[in-house]
């Protein structure tokens, strides 16, 4: 039980850093419909603005005390806002003028998009992977068998975080109001007054502020980032949102959750599980489609027009 335990631990936290993408995902989807294959890979810039900012503060190892806390919120919330203003640049240079074009020209436009984030990042730090300072000390606890990182912890609690303070602001403030009017109908909500280019390019901040933040814990959980990161990630994120329900806040995060958690035990219990762990997550995926297409928590509803 104690292995079950430990990759139990080990799952919630890898599906931490996968929740916090889907959620830039799933806004993105619940407001305009559209599958933003170029989030990944601004969740792997989020890594290397971590990395540069840290590199500007003269930090290469760990830090403690209250300096740990200032190295720790400037640079995340610095990931997070770089990663916020190049989503809007994305959705304003490449989406804005083709939200009334046939779906497949903003989905090839996407997958472009994605591609020019890679090849800019490559340019910018090259082709090998990168080192990520351990700025965050690690001690591990136990508790009976089971040992959990502090790392650990910080991703599963501030996937939490980020998904409660996401929730409370679609809830009660009037630009999350003008986001759910938004994405049940775009028209209608803008005869109410509503600036539909100002709510879907805040959707796209909000978002690629998330993967920014998980960029950065992710390059302090994993020690290492790399320009092809967001290929995989990415992936593995749409498929918790579409797993949870596209569109569902709630539903992306469990739908994170779950897919670390598969990962996390595919890799324990079937033979060679570390190869596989890919086929056993979208084996999932096609499972939950066929028998339920709508997702875990999300509501079938008539296609808009």
């Amino acid at each position: 039980m104690d292995v079950f335990y430990q990759q139990l631990i080990n799952g919630l936290s890898l599906g931490g850093i996968y929740a916090l993408i889907a959620l830039g995902y799933t806004m993105v989807y619940g407001i305009i419909e559209l599958i933003n294959f170029a989030h990944g890979d601004v969740y792997t810039l989020g890594t290397f603005f971590s990395l540069a900012i840290l590199t500007g503060l003269g930090v290469s190892g760990e830090v403690h005390g209250l300096a740990l806390v200032g190295v720790v919120l400037v640079t995340m919330l610095a990931a997070m806002l770089l990663c916020g203003i190049t989503g809007v640049l994305i959705e304003r240079l490449a989406y804005r003028r083709l939200r009334n074009a046939p779906r497949l020209a903003p989905l090839i436009t996407a997958i472009g998009m994605s591609f020019i984030l890679e090849n800019v990042m490559q340019l910018w730090k090259g082709p090998s992977p990168i080192s990520f300072p351990a700025v965050i000390p690690n001690p591990s606890f136990q508790a009976g068998g089971v040992e959990i990182a502090a790392k650990q912890i910080l991703v599963i609690v501030l996937a939490i975080v980020m998904m409660v303070a996401l929730q409370l602001f679609i809830r009660n403030t009037k630009m999350g109001k003008a986001m759910r009017a938004t994405a049940q109908d775009r028209d209608a909500a803008q005869l109410m007054g509503i600036n539909i280019n100002t709510t879907i390019a805040m959707t796209f901040l909000i978002g690629s502020a998330l993967a920014g933040a998980a960029g950065f814990v992710s390059g302090v959980y994993y020690g290492t980032t790399w320009f092809f990161n967001g290929f995989e990630a990415g992936l593995k994120a749409f498929t918790a949102a579409v797993l949870g329900g596209i569109g569902n806040v709630a539903g992306a995060m469990l739908g994170g959750f779950l897919i670390g958690l598969v990962e996390a035990f595919a890799t324990q219990y079937i033979p060679q599980g570390a190869q596989w762990t890919n086929v056993v997550v979208f084996s999932v995926l096609v499972l939950v489609l066929v028998f339920r297409p709508s997702g875990l928590l999300g509501e079938a509803v008539p296609e808009k027009v």
